[in-house]
């Protein structure tokens, strides 16, 4: 049985998550009708995996005995300025979520409930490697400076890919 402490920061979490996923999504849309069709992509995909860690919270709560509630949301905005302020936003979200998750894992100690503890524990690997990526991102944006953005908008799935492989490596060390 989930502490009421945790089931409701827990809840809060699937509200955080599914605006995530709901703020990516509007971003992939401005960047799909602006042209690019990469970083809209990259963006979907990230949009999809918010929705997916949103789901894990949801059957967790439920799991445990506590009731999982599935929040109205804010509308994200719709205009983004440029591909790096877009993803200057994202770093600043995936922070946001990072600082939300590292709150759980504080208050899964101060109740003693380390089984909760142990569950978001997979979430604050994931938050390492959604920074990580997004700095990347953000790395070879700065290096591009204004010029090059179709070649950076068609290599950037391809970047997700390299990500996630090397990410895959480094599960067993």
């Amino acid at each position: 049985m989930l502490n009421e402490k945790i089931e409701t920061i827990l809840v809060a979490q699937v509200e955080k998550e599914a605006y995530s996923s709901m703020l990516y999504l509007a971003m992939a849309s401005w960047a799909e009708v602006n042209g690019l069709e990469g970083i809209s992509k990259w963006l979907y995909a990230q949009s999809d995996e918010e929705r997916m860690h949103m789901l894990k919270f949801v059957a967790y709560i439920n799991e445990r005995g506590g009731k999982a509630v599935i929040p109205a949301l804010r509308q994200p905005p719709v205009d983004y300025g440029t591909v790096k302020d877009a993803f200057k936003e994202v770093l600043k979200h995936e922070n946001f979520i990072t600082q939300s998750i590292n709150e759980i894992v504080y208050a899964c100690a101060e109740v003693k409930d380390f089984t909760t503890q142990n569950f978001v524990q997979w979430f604050v690997n994931e938050q390492i490697e959604e920074e990580r990526n997004v700095r990347n991102i953000l790395d070879k944006l700065n290096l591009l400076g204004d010029g090059g953005m179709y070649l950076f908008d068609r290599d950037i799935m391809s970047m997700r890919a390299a990500a996630a492989a090397a990410d895959a490596g480094g599960a067993g060390a």
